[in-house]
């Protein structure tokens, strides 16, 4: 991206960097020489890109840290080894997820919601007081524009399995708690010296799809933006400082948009509320 700051001696942890946007989200910062975890489900996935990603930008800084998002004790267990790794914590990016995927998670959540949004909201809790202490912090949601889609989160159904043929109902409303989530922690937050952002990356030809039957799959990554195109709005909210003073915002194609209709603030905070009881 062009105009992003110098990042060394900056922390950053991101959910699902082994591929598609995550990848490419790395591999920008690894260059500006931010240290680096990459919070993966497959160890010699991440492993072998942090090998490539190293030995393109000479930034031996990265790690790898267990994640599967769909299990609360692999999030619980993700969060304690990047506490006791003793660094601090200047960026989360929750990028992390699945569409098209029917199911439940280990965790018994609607599959779709319970990866893409309470083992990012579990593990954004865990990390938040070491987000505190490396004030200035950034928390950024990797969103959708499908949240629109989305009128509302029936929270009776997100604890049931995927109800449609597709998923994609189910994905959009996961994505709107991405949003809703980033709305409430800046609320919550406040002048903690930490913000917060939900974007949409664009409609990215990325393994978010792999859940998709074929042969929907191939259709549907027609005409799609490029994983590398896509990572340019997470790596905007990541570290411009444009955008160091906003807070619980919604963006795409890096400029501040108005979410959709249901990205309300009393709609954000009836879901920390569920969200936090589930996972007390």
């Amino acid at each position: 991206m062009l105009g992003m700051p110098d990042l060394v001696g900056r922390t950053v942890v991101i959910t699902g960097a082994n591929t598609g946007i995550g990848r490419e989200t790395a591999r920008a910062l690894a260059a500006r020489g931010a240290k680096l975890f990459l919070a993966c489900r497959s160890e010699a996935k991440a492993r072998a890109v942090i090998d490539v990603l190293s030995t393109e930008t000479g930034n031996d800084s990265l790690e790898y840290v267990p994640l599967d998002l769909g299990s609360l004790n692999s999030v619980r267990a993700c969060a304690d080894a990047l506490l006791a790794s003793g660094e601090p914590l200047h960026v989360l990016i929750n990028n992390a997820g699945l569409a098209g995927a029917r199911g439940l998670t280990d965790s018994g959540f609607e599959v779709a919601f319970g990866t893409n949004h309470i083992g990012h909201f579990l593990l954004t809790s865990l990390l938040l007081e070491r987000l505190r202490a490396s004030a200035p912090a950034r928390i950024v949601n990797v969103a959708s524009e499908a949240h629109y889609r989305a009128p509302g989160i029936d929270f009776d159904a997100v604890r049931e399995p995927t109800r449609t043929r597709t998923g994609l109902p189910e994905y959009a409303v996961s994505k709107l708690a991405n949003v809703l989530h980033a709305q409430e922690l800046a609320r919550r937050l406040g002048a903690d010296g930490v913000t917060t952002y939900a974007l949409h990356p664009g409609v990215v030809a990325s393994d978010i799809w792999r859940r998709v039957p074929w042969p929907a799959r191939p259709l549907i990554k027609l005409r799609m933006r490029s994983p590398q195109d896509g990572a340019r709005t997470s790596l905007y909210c990541a570290t411009s400082p444009e955008v160091a003073g906003e807070s619980g915002q919604y963006y795409d194609d890096a400029r501040r948009k108005r979410p959709g209709p249901a990205a309300t603030p009393e709609h954000a905070a009836e879901l920390w509320a569920h969200s936090e009881a589930w996972l007390s």
